[in-house]
């Protein structure tokens, strides 16, 4: 979390500097309209940047990985400029539009202008003469952009939904640039500032187009089919094992992949359950969590054909800790049973306590469960939330008397693992030997 944190304070801290090196922040002739131009630049560069960097993650880039700690980490990055992009251009719009308003209503007037300097450079003259229509883009772009932004923060909207309008945002940012491209001061572009934003919006564009052209993670996808389906009714839970048809690049136990069965509804994010061992088999266990998820026990069968993309994710069991301590609450139990059957095959020396708390135990997985913890020597404890109350600190370290050597790794609700790391930090655990996967693409 310090790494996407540090980032999204960086890439904002970077433009301002940039910005301040290449604005001389002239305030000239009325005061009030000369800091609205004044920040009508600032909020500009910050919205175009934030939103131009939050472009290029959308690619999934696999190399920025091991800089911000997973794919999860670069969606909630991704998450968070989107949000500090429509606010800055909120304020954007409304230095820009607010004086306007505030003119035609009598309560400011408008400063008389001179004539614009006479452009020697035919681009620049080119760009000051569409002045008018980069605004009207810019306006109609920032009512789309904020709506498209709402239907992705507002969960009530389905997944599917979200995929198909979140692709739109593609064609929005394109906008966006244009109005940026053209309306961003002359003067700017000569300064590492106009270097720095001509080459974040021209890599956002790329990203845009081959997002509108479905070329994302293209490189990373098999293709296969159905080969079994488990339905745990218990626990709400489908195992669903594919055979792959095409080469896959392989995966570690506790990532990810975006899993396509219906191409309507789109590839959804999935952790696989299974070690790869290079047969073209993997295993995904899928919680009914939603109207999509509840539907696949009735609409799955084997044989169907389906698309996985990826791997992703750097919840690698990695750590220079003697020992480790791994928590799963309910379906995150998956990257655990993925990392069980590697130890069960290797011979693994670090001493491991896994604690899985489930609120719907099922007889026969947890029976499996196990059967491969002793395979791979690790200690299970299991505890169901009727029988044995909520899982807490106190209860894993009365259980693992030298939990101060460990590292500690967590799959589960996101209340749950706040509430386990904020008691392990109060308890001297370092925020680097806890780690947790922010399992949200939305």
């Amino acid at each position: 979390m310090n790494k996407i944190k540090s980032a999204f304070v960086l890439i904002p801290a970077t433009l301002t500097l940039l910005w301040w090196l290449a604005d001389p922040l002239l305030l000239q002739g009325d005061l009030f309209f000369a800091v609205r131009s004044i920040l009508v630049h600032y909020t500009g560069v910050l919205a175009m940047g934030m939103m131009s960097v939050a472009m290029l993650l959308a690619l999934r880039p696999v190399a920025l990985e091991p800089l911000l700690g997973g794919m999860d980490k670069a969606y909630r990055l991704h998450k968070w400029l989107g949000i500090g992009g429509l606010t800055l251009g909120t304020v954007h719009w409304l230095w820009a539009k607010g004086p306007k308003w505030a003119v035609g209503w009598g309560w400011l007037e408008k400063p008389a202008r001179g004539p614009r300097p006479e452009q020697t450079v035919e681009l620049f003259r080119f760009f000051q003469e569409q002045r008018g229509l980069a605004e009207a883009i810019g306006e109609w772009a920032f009512y789309a952009f904020a709506v498209l932004a709402a239907i992705a923060l507002i969960k009530r909207f389905p997944y599917r939904r979200f995929l198909q309008t979140h692709r739109v945002m593609a064609a929005v940012y394109l906008a966006l640039t244009a109005h940026g491209v053209i309306l961003l001061p002359f003067a700017y572009w000569p300064t590492p500032l106009g270097v720095l934003m001509g080459a974040l919006m021209a890599a956002g564009s790329v990203a845009a187009a081959m997002s509108l052209a479905g070329r994302i993670g293209r490189k990373r996808r098999a293709e296969g089919e159905i080969e079994t389906l488990v339905h745990h009714r218990t626990n709400h839970v489908l195992e669903v094992g594919l055979r792959l048809n095409t080469p896959w690049r392989g995966h570690q136990a506790g990532q990810f992949a975006f899993v396509t069965f219906d191409p309507q509804e789109g590839p959804h994010p999935f952790t696989i359950s299974s070690a790869w061992t290079g047969d073209g088999r993997m295993r995904f266990m899928i919680k009914a969590l939603g109207d999509y998820t509840r539907s696949l026990p009735a609409t799955l069968k084997s044989g169907d054909p389906v698309r996985v993309e990826g791997p992703y994710g750097r919840f690698d069991f990695g750590g220079a800790q003697p020992r480790q301590i791994w928590v799963a609450g309910g379906i995150g139990i998956t990257p655990f049973v993925a990392r069980l059957q590697t130890l069960a095959s290797e011979a693994g020396t670090t001493p491991v306590d896994l604690f899985y708390s489930t609120s719907a135990p099922d007889e026969g997985f947890i029976a499996r469960l196990r059967e491969l913890a002793a395979r791979a020597k690790v200690r299970l404890h299991v505890l169901v939330a009727a029988r044995d109350g909520r899982l807490d600190a106190d209860a894993i370290c009365r259980e693992v008397p030298d939990w101060q050597a460990a590292g500690v790794w967590f799959c589960g609700p996101a209340g749950f693992g706040r509430a386990l790391r904020t008691a392990f930090a109060g308890r001297g655990l370092g925020p680097e030997r806890f780690h947790q996967e922010l399992f949200e693409m939305r």
